[in-house]
């Protein structure tokens, strides 16, 4: 290349920079909101274009938690298999994430996870305790943003005498949902839905101890969370009905004796009733899916049938399954994802993805049709061929005892 071409391209390249840097400050601020919307990352490295694009818009380091727009939203920690846990030797501290919506993977340095075990995650935010002494901590894993809250131990003075006779670690570590809001000074109110227990705890940052409900949830269904609240459901003892309740966080003047572990939380409300019969499933699910709320029935041996409806159907007593979930697939187990189609081509949209009940291999049920077909290869009984497909590792993301 001769010099004056040199020069020519240099003077283009300069250019360039200069235009880009020349958008109106107020411009850049509302271009950097609107990819915001669609992805943290992606606004993340719309940040890097330039030192002016940097500093016209807002840095989400020391937000990450406390400004729900800066939470990772569709990222997923994605198990690696092969007995690899997170903060294992082998991964060096770093930890891979996946993207529900996009299938884009990348790699987080997160060196606490050596001594660290993760309980559950909302809206991306991972929900941590800590080995030696058992505080729980809310962790940002993009921005290392992180808050504590009280040790998980401070509850088991809160036990029953029935349930100190039945208690093991692995109860109070059944995390079934988390919920979590930031006042206005800052103070981080957190709830946890104890699956195993039957309870709700909840706790600020400014907390010595977790609080228990005085009230008990089911423990035969797992709670969900959802925009700050979380729901669940319930079946009373002649099984004529399937209920579903809505618990909400504990707001100011709301918690009561801070020296006993104790906490005022709202009495769940009713919110939805479903007569026997509507649906026609024994074993039921709550999932999140394009910001909806969405009852999935099905059998646990037997039949393969699925039905799915809609929360917001169903309180307004239209109880009629549907047979489109915005081209997006469900992973059903003992916990349920939201993935959408484009994350890998096996996956099909509109469908339920859950293990086959006898063969014990991975399938899908698509909604539309009521047919069932292989999504993977192997069977989980004689083992999965290695390298396993992407779709066995976000799969085990509703399993967790598999990490």
């Amino acid at each position: 290349m001769t010099a004056c071409r040199k020069r020519r391209r240099a003077a283009t390249l300069q250019s360039d920079a200069s235009s880009w840097a020349s958008l109106h400050e107020d411009l850049v601020s509302l271009i950097g909101w609107r990819v915001l919307a669609a992805d943290l990352l992606d606004y993340v490295r719309f940040r890097a274009v330039c030192p002016y694009w940097r500093s016209a818009t807002v840095s989400p380091r020391g937000r990450g938690l406390h400004d729900p727009r800066f939470h990772p939203r569709r990222w997923m920690m994605l198990p690696e298999g092969h007995g690899i846990h997170p903060g294992h030797r082998k991964l060096g501290g770093y930890i891979r994430f996946i993207n529900l919506s996009t299938g884009a993977i990348v790699r987080a340095r997160l060196p606490l996870f050596s001594n660290h075990c993760v309980l559950d995650s909302v809206d991306g935010i991972l929900l941590l305790q800590r080995d030696e002494d058992t505080v729980i901590r809310l962790l940002h894993p993009f921005t290392d943003d992180i808050v504590d809250l009280p040790p998980l131990a401070t509850l088991l003075a809160g036990l029953a005498p029935s349930q100190e006779k039945m208690f093991s670690w692995n109860v109070l570590r059944t995390v079934g949902a988390t919920s979590f809001t930031v006042s206005a000074d800052g103070v981080v109110t957190a709830m946890i839905g104890l699956f195993k227990l039957g309870r709700v705890a909840c706790a600020t940052t400014m907390d010595q101890q977790w609080r228990l409900s005085t009230w008990s949830i089911s423990n035969g269904w797992r709670p969900l969370s959802f925009q700050g609240k979380m729901y669940t459901l319930h079946t009373p003892t002649n099984g004529s009905e399937l209920q579903i309740f809505q618990i909400d966080l504990p707001g100011h003047g709301e918690k009561e004796d801070f020296d006993r572990i104790l906490c005022y939380l709202p009495a769940p409300k009713l919110i939805a009733t479903c007569l026997a019969g509507k649906p026609q499933k024994p074993y039921y699910y709550l999932a999140e899916c394009d910001s909806e709320i969405l009852v999935i029935g099905r059998y646990l041996s037997g039949s393969l049938d699925v039905e799915v409806y809609r929360l917001s159907d169903i309180i307004l007593d239209r109880i009629a399954p549907v047979t489109s979930i915005g081209g997006n697939a469900l992973f059903v187990e003992e916990r349920v994802l939201s993935v959408s189609s484009r994350v890998h081509p096996t996956i099909v949209g509109d469908s339920i993805v859950q293990l086959h009940n006898k063969e014990i291999y991975l399938g899908h049920y698509h909604l539309a049709t009521g047919t069932w077909l292989p999504t993977a290869d192997g069977c989980v009984r004689r083992g999965v061929p290695s390298p396993c497909s992407l779709i066995y590792h976000i799969f085990t993301c509703c399993y967790r005892p598999t990490w």
